[in-house]
């Protein structure tokens, strides 16, 4: 009497399944022809692109963001410069003195130096 494997049930060791994998196969229904193929490649491509696009510009966008703030500290600079000149001229000794705040101050009837 010889051993006839039964059809409905092959283990494991004859179709090489290890542990810890899926004994399923999925077959699909769905069979798609060449120009199929290519319209699904032709729109993964695209959108790819679209994405790497937007990747692309997003980055120019920072870096018009950099230009413009930079363009901002260069013109803030320029204002306090020309502030501290205004301090400089409205500081000047000979201001101070023809100032109407010094013209009411009047001189001190003694003064004494520290030796």
């Amino acid at each position: 009497m010889s051993y006839q494997p039964n059809t409905y049930y092959t283990s494991r060791r004859q179709q090489n399944w290890s542990r810890n994998q899926n004994t399923t196969r999925f077959v699909s229904s769905v069979k798609l022809g060449p120009v199929a193929h290519t319209v699904i490649v032709a729109l993964m491509i695209t959108v790819l692109g679209l994405i790497y696009l937007t990747q692309a510009t997003r980055a120019t966008s920072y870096d018009y963001e950099s230009q413009k703030i930079d363009s901002q500290i260069a013109e803030l600079n320029e204002q306090k410069s020309d502030l501290q000149i205004e301090n400089a001229r409205l500081t000047a000794l000979e201001t101070v003195k023809n100032s109407s705040v010094a013209r009411e101050m009047t001189t001190p009837v003694s003064t004494q130096y520290a030796q």
